[in-house]
């Protein structure tokens, strides 16, 4: 019996049993942003897609077609060769492109005619996004955040994580965004993503959250480094119930040294964050910083950082946030195992009704 193409939208039925989920967009394309667990086989790589453009473009969309059939036809039979030959005859993957056009359909005739039963997202790509937008809307609302403010180095990552060891909803921002929401907070080893999939990230996310049960979330300004929170997310946030923090200087500068740790070792990478602080202080202040980088006087310069920037323009009751009024507070001194675990513990515990 020969296989069959059978169209489905997003998102997808959870009674279809799809194999796996087979992006054939450019590997530029995918790299952006793709739906969360899909493979991605081209049926155009990137220099094939640019190329096929410009003849659409250049010369006429015959050419463009005839040309761009040839580069499928030989991306088809080279996947076929090198990653369906072990497939067996119940294989049922779900295909996509940018639309559900021409990429997908050229493959999902091809597995058809092989004999399997074949799933095209009906719209592709672009219909996937826009079930993101919708979505992270949708979610937002039926959830209660608990946000968790502070003075930057008091503990508000950290409390969060042990919130989550003892079984509570959390949604971690900074994480998703790979970025702990500061001049410094870049990771050149694990940069940012787009904006669609940070979306798309915090899409999954939000899709495991129980709205009965409060949602507890580090409080962010509406952008973590190159990324804007979704306004729905970063309103909702605004408007949640507020727990804050609250660490002594010293205690904050040892944790501000050792969460940082990675940066100590490169001189040149701490003088260009300080660098991206030119504008908010004068000169001579940035060249203070930078010469108790250069002497290794890292306690010194977190303690300045906190005093002289980040406690003047990130105060909770001030800054950038306008978070409502705490609910609670709470003091967390020393910044250890123990005082990170009852804080997290008397959180849970709060009467949030």
């Amino acid at each position: 019996m020969g296989g069959f193409i059978e169209k489905t939208g997003f998102p997808l039925a959870a009674k279809i049993d799809f194999a796996e989920v087979i992006d054939v967009r450019s590997p530029s394309e995918f790299e952006a942003d793709h739906i969360s667990g899909a493979i991605n086989l081209p049926v155009l790589n990137n220099f094939e897609r640019a190329e096929i453009g410009t003849i659409y473009k250049q010369i006429s969309t015959f050419e463009a077609r005839k040309y761009g059939a040839a580069m499928v036809s030989r991306n088809i039979a080279f996947h076929i060769e090198n990653y369906f030959i072990g497939k067996d005859k119940e294989y049922r993957p779900l295909i996509y492109c940018w639309r559900g056009g021409h990429r997908s359909e050229s493959m999902a005739m091809v597995l058809s005619g092989i004999g399997w039963h074949v799933y095209l997202l009906e719209g592709g790509y672009r219909t996937y996004r826009q079930c993101v937008n919708r979505e992270i809307e949708a979610r937002v609302a039926q959830l209660n955040f608990v946000v968790i403010n502070g003075l930057t180095g008091s503990g508000k990552t950290l409390v969060l994580r042990e919130l989550k060891r003892l079984g509570e909803q959390t949604l971690d921002l900074e994480g998703i965004a790979r970025h702990k929401g500061s001049v410094f907070g870049g990771d050149p080893q694990n940069p940012q993503t787009t904006q669609k999939r940070f979306e798309s990230l915090l899409y999954d996310e939000l899709t495991t959250l129980d709205p009965s049960r409060p949602v507890y979330i580090e409080a962010e300004s509406a952008k973590i480094g190159k990324l804007n929170l979704p306004n729905s997310l970063w309103q909702k946030m605004r408007g949640a119930f507020v727990v804050e923090l609250f660490s002594p200087l010293e205690c904050r500068a040892d944790y501000l040294i050792n969460d940082y740790k990675e940066w100590l070792c490169d001189l040149e990478r701490v003088d260009r964050s300080i660098d991206r602080l030119k504008g908010f202080h004068s000169d001579k202040r940035l060249s203070d910083w930078k010469d108790m980088a250069g002497q290794r006087h890292w306690k010194a310069l977190a303690t300045s950082l906190l005093v002289e920037h980040y406690d003047r323009r990130y105060r909770p009751e001030t800054g950038k946030g306008h978070f409502q009024a705490p609910f609670r507070k709470f003091e967390i001194v020393p910044l250890d195992d123990s005082s990170l675990k009852g804080c997290a513990k008397a959180i849970k515990e709060l009467p949030l009704n």
